[in-house]
């Protein structure tokens, strides 16, 4: 595939921000101009073996060299990477930078109370990490086996997943926001032996009851024998079991500051992480050892351009893929210094990030748009106040961006002056894969530009298989040919990790998303294509084909009357109003037009006319799009469908728009969840009623 050039004078509406020069004092980015992107890119893709070799021997410390790069295709399912060498992720992220450099701080915790926070060093964190692999190695955990962790967002956390890989196990991160059910499910699922968590959690001024919570599940979890608990706010009333409930702290204090690292071989698993669709049991995805790690550590290198001295701060959490690779894995095994961020954007108030940002001189920033959108809705003034000039690099993850969104994040947040990346990637793909690159590209608000480095990206056509050739064309986003970082397998289930990811499009690893390739080459993801009816169909391709060929069909590309429409765009206009908060889109069944759009929206104040303001959201739509995208219906909602982390579940706002559970249904929780699917990350369950009652109320 060709990377069209990025230039000035394009058909496109979308304004195009070049790179800025950078300012005294900065450091020249790792990747200067495009030339020198296309010249790395094209060598990635055509010569693979030569790319990846020297970047892994560049990047990585090896125990034992590699003498064969890659293995294996997406045919045979059988990929493969650096097979022959071996090397250990814990080492690559400690010993090497402590053993050098053992006072340079290597993680910032800042903890939910606002006046907390500490600095560790490489040296503490090769301490207290080998402290607690010898705890693991004392209660007989060995290489190859599976354990849990439950945890806060405390420093503990990190090293949980750090003396697992330091010995060999394979750890299995839970986000701290799911439920009992959620967590005996993974466990059981990976086998688990041994579970990490903490008394309580705390994040936005709540204390959060993980041991009440982690003693649920593990009432049906008899393979776990050994559950280590951390004291994160020693309340005495917490649930204690001994003797299978063991102290961090009284564990730790007993056992040496060092534990020597298992050398590792290349494809031996490092973790696996739970994903969860619409329908179906939670997917263990797997990653392996080098592949993985090198994946990580480049793009963190690259995508945030690292240098000697940066602190670069992700506000995820370390039970999503975000977490594993851009505040554990990527950062750390870079050098560089890492913030864990316990609290909320919001908690005490509106300034939090910046706040952070401000005390800790951050150099690099990541967070996703419905973060961005919030904070961006509640002003300006809570911006204002903090020096930002240690900012160079701000980061938008999890979701398409809008323009709107994008625009304030560069203007108010980075001062017109900080490199915007809107990076795409998946838990599946363990790295980002198409990006700007700070100092280099030219970008666009809401495009995710350009594949990184070895991502041969390939549109296809949904019904036929065919790749569309060129620019200016729309259909699904794959990849052609494998890349280090891509997981390996489903755990314990690889025909569905085929039937999910190789088979839909025989060569090429299907991403489960639209995409449309602009004039400049430039890649737009427009959201979800799968997920919603896999269960209908017996084989993953017709159930693709008959997917993306159905009315019904949950794109996040909207077809109205042969027009389509972004979600992402509708939204964009909606938040224009200044009576909107927040704005999600989907797309119902239409007799006439095919699809139809119906519009949720949350208000700034309840005092507001509903009836008014929607005809007033509708010709809002209208003015800025135009007549052929108006809303079939706008529905005022108190609430939208959020996860615990802020993004917004919009497979229920399509089951709720197009009536595909109503009233009734909510007499009967078993018929809900068969309706709804998996709602155990769900921040607020009550929202679903609030949901089915307005648009019952709207009809």
């Amino acid at each position: 595939m060709s990377i069209g050039s990025a230039n000035e004078t394009t058909a496109d509406p979308v304004p195009m921000f070049h790179p800025h020069a950078p300012r005294p004092g900065d450091p020249v980015p790792h990747i200067p101009s495009m030339a020198h992107y296309r010249a790395m890119y094209e060598e990635s893709v055509t010569k693979p073996d030569v790319f990846f070799g020297k970047l892994a021997q560049d990047l990585l410390s090896w125990h034992k060299p590699f003498n064969q790069v890659s293995h294996g295709n997406f045919h045979e399912g059988n990929i493969s990477w650096f097979v022959d060498g071996q090397v250990n992720a814990c080492y690559n992220c400690v010993d090497r930078h402590a053993l050098v450099n053992p006072n340079k701080v290597a993680i910032i915790w800042e903890a939910d109370e606002m006046d907390h926070h500490r600095s560790i060093t490489y040296g503490e964190v090769l301490a207290e990490v080998s402290r607690l692999a010898n705890v693991l190695l004392k209660y007989g955990v060995r290489r190859g086996h599976a354990v849990a962790i439950y945890m806060p967002m405390v420093p503990e956390a990190v090293y949980a997943m750090l003396a697992c890989a330091r010995i060999g196990a394979v750890h299995s991160v839970v986000f701290a926001g799911f439920s009992a059910d959620a967590l005996r499910d993974r466990m059981l699922d990976a086998k688990c032996r041994l579970l990490i968590t903490a008394d309580q959690g705390k994040r936005g001024g709540k204390t959060i009851q993980l041991k009440n919570i982690a003693d649920e599940a593990l009432a049906e979890c008899p393979a776990v024998h050994t559950v280590i608990v951390f004291q994160r706010t020693n309340d005495k009333s917490v649930p204690f079991h001994p003797p299978r409930d063991i102290w961090w702290h009284e564990e730790t204090s007993n056992q040496r500051p060092y534990c020597p690292c298992t050398p590792m071989n290349s494809e031996d698993p490092l973790f696996m992480l739970y994903t969860s669709g619409s329908t179906g049991k939670p997917k263990g995805v797997l990653h392996t050892t080098a592949g993985y790690l090198l994946g990580a550590t480049a793009t963190t290198k690259y995508i945030f351009d690292l240098h000697e001295g940066d602190v670069h701060a992700c506000m995820a959490d370390v039970g999503w893929i975000t977490g594993h690779s851009y505040i554990v894995y990527g950062p750390l095994s870079n050098g560089a210094t890492t913030v864990v961020f316990e609290s909320i954007p919001t908690y005490p108030n509106a300034g939090r990030y910046w706040d952070l940002v401000d005390k800790h001189k951050v150099t690099s920033f990541y967070t996703a748009p419905t973060a961005i959108r919030a904070l961006r809705r509640l002003g300006d003034d809570f911006v204002k106040p903090y020096d930002l000039s240690s900012l160079r690099i701000l980061g938008s993850v999890g979701e398409p961006i809008n323009p709107d969104a994008w625009m304030w994040y560069h203007a108010i947040v980075g001062r017109s002056r900080c490199a915007i990346v809107d990076t795409y990637w998946q838990t599946e793909t363990g790295s980002i894969i198409i990006t700007p690159l700070p100092g280099c590209t030219p970008t666009k608000p809401g495009s995710a530009t350009l594949p990184f480095f070895g991502v041969d990206v390939a549109v296809l056509d949904p019904q036929t298989g065919e790749e569309l050739k060129g620019n200016g064309v729309t259909g699904v986003l794959a990849v052609r040919n494998s890349f280090p970082s891509i997981a390996r397998t489903i755990y314990d289930n690889h025909a569905r990790y085929m039937d999910t990811y190789l088979l839909p499009y025989k060569g090429f690893y299907f991403s489960g998303d639209g995409v449309s390739r602009d004039e400049d080459g430039y890649y737009w993801v427009r959201g979800r294509v799968d997920g919603t009816f896999h269960s209908l169909f017996e084989s993953t391709q017709d159930y693709i084909v008959r997917l993306l060929t159905s009315r019904s069909a949950p794109l996040d590309v909207i077809n109205v009357a042969g027009h389509r429409l972004s979600t992402a765009e509708i939204e964009s206009a909606l938040i224009k109003h200044p009576a909107c908060a927040e704005a999600a889109v989907v797309g119902v069944p239409d007799d006439l037009t095919g699809q139809a759009i119906v519009c949720f929206c949350t208000l700034k104040s309840s005092d507001l006319d509903n009836k008014t303001l929607s005809a007033a959201l509708t010709a809002q739509v209208r003015a800025h799009i135009g007549p052929f995208a108006t809303p079939k219906r706008i529905i005022i909602t108190p609430d939208l469908p959020k996860t615990r982390s802020g993004k917004i579940m919009r497979r229920i706002l399509r089951k709720v728009a197009g009536r595909e559970v109503v009233q009734e249904d909510l007499q009967d929780d078993a018929i809900l969840k068969i309706k709804l699917g998996d709602l155990s990350t769900l921040a607020d369950p009550a929202v679903v009623a609030l949901l089915i009652n307005s648009v019952a109320d709207r009809l």
